[in-house]
């Protein structure tokens, strides 16, 4: 009790304001980065990073200095460090994620009429594979190449139909497992296999292995998945890492045009990078 009293007169000497902007601004940035990982397996690591890191300090402060145990000190400033290369290592996808969010252009051109095409198209396959609860997983490729998992996959160069997604995911067919990539408004490879996420669950249900794969591609990198459940025929949209359940053919369209929150239109971006 001593100790905490001395380490609490210790932090009194410091102006009271300054005290407050510190731990607003720290405050910030902690939310900041918890709402970035939301929903995504970085969240609970970094809590734990969070926990270690305060915990520790606490117990230096309060009881290695005052007892004068100098090894203990010693190992701890190590400790941080080895913590510190881990988290970099364990939040890569977050970090690269990050990073190329911050270089995404902010403008983008494109054609008009191809882009409302290729959003209806891709609704139109969407909502008539859910009305005959077809399984489907489609992704959107955006700034990251996605050749790595491409190359897993039947390659294809034919422009967005709903007649030929249809086609490719009807149960039977040679190409209906697995994803279909999109660039542009070109599909560019199907029976694409891609990385899972871990096994959880999204609102207390329990994520098959087509929601497991949106989040493990979107999570990597800054495409965007359209999902449609085999057993229910909900349309899922997986973003950041995130999945969104059971969206509306409004919604769907509100993701893919940009209207949802900040988000620069998806398949703007894809004519930017593949018709400028």
């Amino acid at each position: 009790m001593d100790a905490l009293v001395d380490y609490l007169s210790r932090v009194a000497r410091y102006e009271w304001w300054v005290v407050v902007v510190e731990l607003l601004l720290i405050g910030l940035i902690v939310y900041w980065v918890v709402d970035f990982l939301e929903g995504t397996r970085g969240e609970r690591l970094f809590r734990g990073v969070i926990f270690i890191l305060v915990a520790g300090v606490l117990i230096l402060n309060l009881v290695v200095e005052r007892l004068e145990f100098l090894r203990l000190q010693y190992l701890y400033k190590g400790f941080l460090i080895a913590v510190l290369i881990v988290a970099a290592a364990a939040f890569q996808p977050e970090i690269r994620r990050v990073l190329i969010q911050i270089g995404q252009p902010r403008i983008w051109t494109g054609s008009s009429h191809q882009l409302s095409r290729t959003v209806e198209q891709l609704i139109t396959a969407v909502t008539e594979l859910s009305a005959a609860r077809i399984g489907a997983i489609i992704v959107l490729e955006k700034q990251v190449a996605l050749g790595e998992f491409i190359e897993t996959g039947v390659r294809l160069d034919a422009r967005v139909t709903a007649d030929l997604l249809k086609t490719i995911f009807y149960p039977g067919t040679a190409l209906h497992d697995m994803a279909v990539v999109i660039r542009g408004d070109r599909m560019v490879a199907a029976r694409v296999q891609l990385p899972l996420a871990e096994a959880g669950s999204v609102d207390g249900v329990e994520l098959g292995s087509r929601h497991r794969a949106a989040l493990g591609i979107t999570a990597g990198s800054d495409a965007t998945c359209l999902v449609v459940s085999e057993e229910t025929g909900a349309i899922s949209v997986a973003q950041n890492g995130r999945l969104n359940r059971n969206v509306t053919e409004a919604e769907i369209r509100s993701y893919l045009t940009g209207k949802a929150g900040e988000e620069v239109p998806l398949v703007g971006r894809f004519l930017k990078r593949h018709h400028t």
